[in-house]
Formats: C-alpha cells, sequence, structure tokens
C-alpha cells in the first residue's frame, strides 16, 4: 500500500496511472474539490492537512510500504512532514515533482520567498496583480495594502479565500475569484483589464499554467516578480511519471516490498 500525497491535477493524474498499474494507493488532498478526480476513479483519499503523528499514524495502521510526495511544488511543510514520516517508519520515500520552466528576459526578477517579493513589490507605484493564491495573503497584505498600490488578488473562488480577503482588508473589486488554468489570451485581457504594471508569480511549472502568465505579462511589457521553488533537498526526486513507476519498480525487487 501507498501513502500518495496528491497535490496537483498531475499528481492525480499520477495517482490514477499508478492504480491503473495495480499499486494500491491511499491518497491525501487538501480540499474536497481536490479529491473529485481520486473519488471518479474511485481511489481511497483522505481531505485534509497531516501533521507529522498523523501520517506517522495513517502508515502504520494501513501498514503503508512507500510514500509518494506529489505535493504541490511549493507545500514545503508536506514535503518535509512526508520525508519525516517515511524515515521514521523505515519506507522509501519518492518525490514526483513537475519540471521547472526557464524564463529569460530583463523585465523578470527571482527572488527566494514571499516575504522578498513583498518588500520588492513595496517599491513600485502601480497596479500589482498576486498569482500566489491565498495561503501566504497575509505577508503581501502586510506590505501591499497602501494609497499608491493597487493590489488585485487572483485565487479559487472558494468560501475561505473570500472571508480571508475580506478578513485582510481586500476589496471585492479587488478579487479575481476563478479557477484555472488560464489561456495567454485571459492572462492578458486580465492584465489590460485591470491596468496591471506588475505581476507577481510563482515558479509553478507549465501544468501550473505558469507559462500562460508570463508569456502574457512579458508581451505587454509588465514586470514581473518570480518567486522560485524552495530549496529541499529531495530523496529519489522524479519529474515524470515514467521515473516514478521505475523506482516503484525497484524497490519492488529491492530491500521493499510495495
Amino acid at each position: 500500500m501507498i501513502l500518495f500525497l496528491a497535490g496537483t491535477s498531475d499528481a492525480r493524474a499520477l495517482a490514477i496511472q499508478l492504480q491503473n498499474q495495480g499499486y494500491p494507493l491511499v491518497a491525501t488532498v487538501v480540499t474536497e474539490s481536490a479529491a473529485e478526480s481520486l473519488r471518479a476513479h474511485d481511489i481511497p483519499y483522505q481531505v485534509g492537512r497531516l501533521s507529522l503523528d498523523d501520517m506517522t499514524a495513517i502508515i502504520q495502521k494501513q501498514k503503508m510500504t512507500c510514500v509518494i510526495d506529489a505535493s504541490h511544488p511549493y507545500a514545503e511543510e508536506a514535503s518535509k512532514t512526508a520525508m519525516a514520516a517515511a524515515k521514521a517508519s523505515d519506507i522509501p520515500y519518492i518525490r514526483y515533482e513537475r519540471p521547472e520552466e526557464q524564463f529569460t528576459s530583463p523585465l523578470i526578477t527571482e527572488v527566494e520567498g514571499y516575504e522578498e517579493a513583498a518588500k520588492l513589490a513595496h517599491l513600485h507605484k502601480g497596479t500589482i496583480m498576486l498569482t500566489t493564491g491565498s495561503k501566504t495573503l497575509e505577508i503581501f497584505t502586510k506590505y501591499l495594502l497602501n494609497d499608491e498600490i493597487r493590489l488585485i488578488c487572483r485565487m479559487l473562488p472558494n468560501i475561505g479565500n473570500m472571508e480571508k480577503c475580506d478578513r485582510l482588508g481586500i476589496k471585492q473589486k479587488d478579487i479575481i475569484a476563478i479557477q484555472g488554468p488560464f489561456s495567454e489570451s485571459l492572462n492578458k485581457a486580465l492584465c489590460e483589464q485591470y491596468n496591471v504594471t506588475l505581476l507577481i508569480t510563482k515558479e509553478s511549472g507549465k501544468v501550473g499554467s505558469v507559462d500562460e502568465k508570463m508569456t502574457a505579462a512579458l508581451q505587454l511589457g509588465i514586470p514581473v516578480i518570480l518567486i522560485k521553488r524552495p530549496a529541499i533537498k529531495y530523496e529519489n526526486f522524479c519529474t515524470s511519471f515514467e521515473e516514478v513507476t521505475q523506482l516503484l519498480g525497484g524497490f519492488i525487487h529491492g530491500k521493499h516490498e510495495l
């Protein structure tokens, strides 16, 4: 049995593929909406963030023999928890992460984290579009809610996000509540509609539609602050489904049996 952290749409596609190949697994997701594709393919799942104790308990109770961490590229704590749980349980850990996209432009400024991005954007006067989700919204509102900046926040259209925006003082007219994926033309239209003069985004990979966002902004001459992925040293790091299945095959015939 495999414990599978299914943090992205491509991760859930990998879970479905592994099940079709005969690997029994239990997936974990953060939201009910993320579980829809798993439910449609009769993949057992659990909703909610897991602590180290929670994850270790699941591994022991269900006699898990491998952890596949396919959480979001920026879900740093989830990955650290998964690695620690696998190590504590003496079972293999495999990391799947969508490949990074490479961009070269004088309009792009790469930063190491959210705080650095917010501090840099604070120097900007104009309309900033934030496309980094709601999890770190407090960091950006701390620096960017002022009279010289209009902060446009683009995020998933769920009640929790809207309540968070209200609590942090983000006006309704400055919220774009929409679920992707987004085309390049839609990204351009949104930038033009709101007269965006700076874009803040993450390097979430092609599946995360970062290329459409970046291309749209660059074509319009809009500067971009690009938040790099967390610098985590992973074991058994994979960027393709094929690499994951090869590693699993190796574990089957090696020390650990799945």
